[in-house]
């Protein structure tokens, strides 16, 4: 287990710094075995040390490409997989370690409207051309967005300027549908945090961003 400070989403490409003994040890061994390791969100404390408080729902991450370097650091690249549970935390040694059980979507779950996720699709993009102008860390607005809504919505989430406890939100919801509502609520919010922005480093009203969808 690799607990961050920020939320892995199913998708979503992770590269990695990897300085501490006990992580460098983690992706040894995950390299010698199937290159998988779970990330989960540090909720209090720090990446560094240990002693954090961590939350019990997060992704697998894939490595795809791994380097180490001459003093014996990492550089690792990793792709989001599938979303988990945990089910028991172990001894943190040699590194944090968890037992898990996947979580994936249900196979219940009512199917996420289509209509409703275009219109996600670009209320995100107007938000990603908004937080541009803000200064804001998001993705590109004209980003590819799969046509598939499970996984669109994920892509979403990885790209939206949310914070990490919002991203934990939507990590949690159990299907697409309830992404979509859930999703398109947090832009709402993110609109009036990123217009405030920009009025404040002197832009005026911001421009009304083109309907990218």
């Amino acid at each position: 287990m690799f607990p961050l400070g920020s939320v892995l989403f199913p998708t979503m490409v992770l590269p990695l710094h990897v300085f501490e003994p006990r992580y460098r040890a983690l992706t040894v061994d995950c390299l010698r075995d199937d290159r998988t390791f779970g990330v989960v969100l540090i909720e209090r404390g720090n990446e560094v040390g240990g002693g954090d408080v961590r939350t019990d729902v997060g992704t697998a991450a894939r490595i795809v490409d791994a380097e180490e370097l001459p003093d014996g650091r990492w550089t690792v690249v990793a792709v989001g997989t599938d979303r988990f549970r945990v089910t028991e935390w172990l001894e943190d040694d040699p590194y944090p370690r968890a037992r898990v059980e996947d979580w994936p979507e249900p196979d219940d779950a009512p199917p996420p409207e289509r209509a409703a996720f275009e219109s996600l699709v670009g209320e995100a993009r107007r938000i990603m051309a908004l937080a541009s102008e803000a200064n804001v860390s998001s993705g590109p607005a004209t980003a590819e967005v799969t046509d598939d809504p499970v996984l669109g919505t994920w892509q979403l989430a990885a790209m939206s300027p949310l914070g990490p406890l919002d991203r934990q939100e939507l990590l949690t919801t159990p299907d697409a549908a309830g992404r979509i509502a859930l999703l398109s609520s947090q832009l709402d919010d993110a609109r009036s945090v990123l217009v405030a922005r920009i009025n404040d480093l002197g832009g005026g009203p911001p421009n009304t961003p083109p309907d990218l969808r």
